[in-house]
């Protein structure tokens, strides 16, 4: 990396579903997938439609680095799913490193279910609505549940992440050049919640929250997970006006609007907001009109955009 060792990139900004046209070139089609690099670590935020064009990019580096199959670089993947709703998921299938038997794929997240998350995944998107089983998957993959009463780990002295139970404060604190991710269960999603991330690393952090809805008096709970961070993700799926729309409401759909998102960032002190997880019927014209607004009031926010990139 040029600039910092610790960035991120918009790989799918769209929620609900992806959209393929002209007026959708600006901030992008694809559904929900952020790419965060740490040191010398790939952390996946959710894996829609945008995680496919990441695997591509992560394949073909893999591909170039040798010759010989088994003298090329190892991809080490990890990725964290906010929770199973498609627009989140449906990528996966399509991520080629998973289909490489030298990849080390990890994938924590939260499924709502009472099945696991791989069982929980196995029955969405593989078996019966897939050519192949989810486990005929060549990667050496690793699944696992997490709750917002553990974080993960990455050390560098250590292959693989690992999980562990916060018991003291200090724990969610890096120690050196460890990554440490945290996480915040937001009940406002039908039907069963969704999972905010935050992911520390040298004394910055950025917070993903993505399906989360903010009714009045905000989100304070999201408001101290998100305190200070550098850079808040936001749900901002819907103008206000479509949120209290009498003819189509949008209202408990576990969406926030934009002003919502720049509330709990203006609470949160958050040095930076993007704006994220828009609603698919917003073209670029309305929403280069919603941004002119908001940087108006703030410089600090933006709108997320496919294949920009950020420096923490």
């Amino acid at each position: 990396m040029t600039k910092s060792d610790f960035k991120v990139k918009f790989w799918g900004t769209r929620g609900s579903y992806p959209v393929a046209n002209k007026e959708f070139l600006k901030y992008g089609g694809n559904t929900s997938c952020v790419e965060v690099n740490a040191g010398n670590h790939r952390i996946i935020l959710d894996g829609g439609t945008g995680i496919i064009g990441l695997g591509d990019k992560i394949y073909k580096e893999h591909i170039s680095s040798a010759e010989n199959v088994f003298d090329r670089t190892p991809m080490n993947i990890i990725v964290l799913l906010s929770h199973v709703h498609q627009d989140h998921i449906q990528g996966l299938n399509f991520f080629k490193p998973i289909n490489v038997l030298t990849t080390k794929f990890s994938l924590f997240g939260y499924s709502g279910f009472d099945s696991n998350l791989g069982e929980t995944l196995s029955e969405l998107i593989y078996g019966k609505s897939f050519p192949i089983n989810l486990y005929d998957i060549t990667a050496d993959c690793v699944i696992e549940d997490i709750t917002e009463s553990e974080i993960i780990i990455i050390d560098n002295e250590k292959e693989m992440p690992y999980v562990k139970r916060i018991t003291d404060v200090e724990d969610i604190k890096p120690l050196k050049d460890e990554i440490i991710i945290s996480f915040l269960k937001s009940n406002s999603h039908p039907n069963f919640g969704v999972m905010c991330f935050k992911i520390s690393y040298k004394n910055k952090s950025v917070v993903y929250a993505t399906d989360t809805e903010c009714y009045s008096g905000g989100s304070k709970r999201l408001e101290l997970f998100a305190k200070d961070t550098d850079l808040l993700i936001h749900d901002s799926q819907y103008t206000t006006e479509d949120y209290l729309s009498s003819v189509m409401p949008k209202q408990g759909f576990g969406h926030s609007t934009f002003y919502m998102a720049y509330n709990v960032a203006k609470s949160a002190n958050a040095k930076k907001l993007a704006f994220f997880h828009f609603d698919p019927s917003y073209n670029d014209e309305k929403l280069t009109n919603i941004e002119k607004r908001f940087k108006n009031k703030s410089n600090k926010c933006f709108l997320a955009r496919e294949g920009m990139e950020i420096c923490i």
